[in-house]
């Protein structure tokens, strides 16, 4: 999956399935932070799939949006959204390419969002610092390096993957709530399965300081 330039058409071939590929129940890191919610909040679900986290979300009361590239997921989120009878802002967009808002969310769930390059990632992390309102929640879950020798999930690449120290660097000015390697069995739909080496983080924006 080099470079996926071709992300809308690769992630809507994967989509195209009455299944929920990466099934319909949240991710279970999310859920553990549930305590740190609060009805009201705005949030986001960055690359949001097929809905299971933003539908989660505003399950627990908060205002949801949810970004996705692959219009597929998005129908099957609309869907799992009514089903659930919660109602979730979704838009078709790259998280990529969209047009991030600045101080707007109170959480943002970054759950496998690994699709992106090096180079991607760090725009990708400078936004959602940007989009976080002071004293904003993230709540950040993906693979670590060892993934590799699992390959129960995740892209076949290293330089996509996670370490702390990564991570430590990129938000390491906010608070830090959480911030660990760890190995579990995921059973997420049919597509993160089996045992799986995890990086976590839950980190609070400073109050009063720009750091867009």
């Amino acid at each position: 999956m080099p470079g996926f330039d071709d992300a809308r058409e690769v992630w809507d071939s994967r989509f195209a399935t009455d299944e929920y590929i990466f099934g319909t129940a949240p991710n279970r890191f999310l859920i553990s932070q549930a305590h740190l919610l609060k009805p009201g909040q705005r949030a986001l679900s960055v690359a949001d799939g097929e809905g299971r986290n933003s539908v989660w979300l505003a399950q627990q009361g908060l205002e949801v949006d949810g970004v996705e590239i692959s219009p597929r997921a998005v129908e099957k989120a609309w869907k799992l959204a009514a089903e659930r009878g919660v109602q979730v802002r979704l838009e078709v967009a790259d998280v990529r390419a969209w047009n991030w808002p600045a101080a707007r969310y109170d959480v943002i769930a970054a759950i496998f969002i690994q699709f992106a390059s090096p180079s991607e990632r760090a725009t990708l992390f400078r936004d959602i610092r940007r989009a976080l309102t002071p004293g904003g929640l993230l709540i950040l879950e993906g693979y670590g390096v060892k993934q590799i020798e699992y390959g129960t999930g995740g892209p076949p690449r290293v330089d996509h993957l996670y370490t702390s120290s990564l991570i430590r660097e990129a938000f390491g000015d906010f608070e830090m709530l959480l911030l660990q390697e760890r190995e579990d069995w995921l059973e997420e739909g049919s597509k993160h399965v089996g045992r799986s080496a995890l990086v976590d983080l839950v980190a609070r924006k400073p109050v009063g300081t720009d750091l867009s």
